[in-house]
């Protein structure tokens, strides 16, 4: 294994350790990460570039979203581009490390599931964790593709393979929830149900219980038809939950 792979997936390792620690320990992740990007000369090299000229005021004022509605709701919006993704990403990291922005505060005003933290964190991980690792993936995809060199790393790619479409899940399951919070046809109520289905489904696909991922996605996928709410996303997350069930 080259050394720039290694590193790379070491830093994707440590979003996978984010993602499945509990909140309560997520800044000191947060720095992990950060330490991570310094003492990795590819990763540096990658954020200094994106960052520079950034206009971080500008763009997180477009990313941080407050809408009233009849009632007040905030939500994150990730940049579209990959390089102003990570840009944001990065910044916002640094403002969490400075403690600019409380990060508890932080889950409780943007990501408010049902009340608790642990929802929260997993609707932040599900959005800008997984965000951050499909985009280092997409910028070093030539590198992670490199056949591996010895006999024990002939494993990896299955193991490979089998993270990144949780990840991609990880992704469509983000955006079914954003496709719901912007649907004006259904009911809050109706939202905030599809919202608790669709945790459910990616707590499922991390646990790897396929028999309960079956059942979650065969259930959201009534909830969608009832409220006359299918889109692309969901047809998509219906395919690669398909292909996960085959490689699991």
């Amino acid at each position: 294994m080259s050394d720039v792979k290694e590193r790379i997936l070491d830093f994707l390792g440590k979003c996978e350790e984010m993602k499945k620690c509990k909140f309560i320990m997520a800044t000191t992740k947060i720095k992990d990460l950060l330490k991570c990007i310094v003492n990795c000369p590819e990763l540096y090299n990658l954020f200094e570039a994106v960052c520079s000229d950034f206009n971080y005021p500008f763009v997180k004022s477009k990313c941080l979203v407050t809408v009233n509605d009849g009632f007040s709701r905030s939500y994150v919006v990730l940049p579209q581009t990959v390089g102003q993704r990570l840009a944001f990403i990065f910044c916002l990291f640094v403002e969490f490390d400075k403690e600019t922005i409380n990060f508890n505060d932080f889950l409780q005003r943007y990501f408010l599931e049902d009340g608790s933290y642990y929802a929260s964190y997993q609707a932040f991980c599900n959005l800008v964790i997984v965000g951050l690792q499909e985009a280092i993936s997409q910028v070093f995809r030539e590198e992670l593709s490199a056949p591996s060199q010895t006999h024990v790393e002939e494993v990896a790619p299955a193991n490979a393979e089998k993270s990144g479409l949780i990840s991609a899940i990880d992704l469509a399951i983000a955006a079914e929830k954003q496709n719901l919070a912007d649907n004006g046809r259904i009911s809050e109520e109706e939202k905030v149900n599809g919202g608790h289905i669709l945790d459910e489904l990616a707590r499922a696909v991390h646990a790897q219980d396929m028999n309960l991922i079956n059942a979650l996605i065969c259930g959201y996928n009534y909830f969608a038809l009832y409220n006359n709410c299918t889109s692309e996303v969901l047809g998509e997350l219906i395919g690669e939950i398909g292909y996960f069930g085959r490689l699991i």
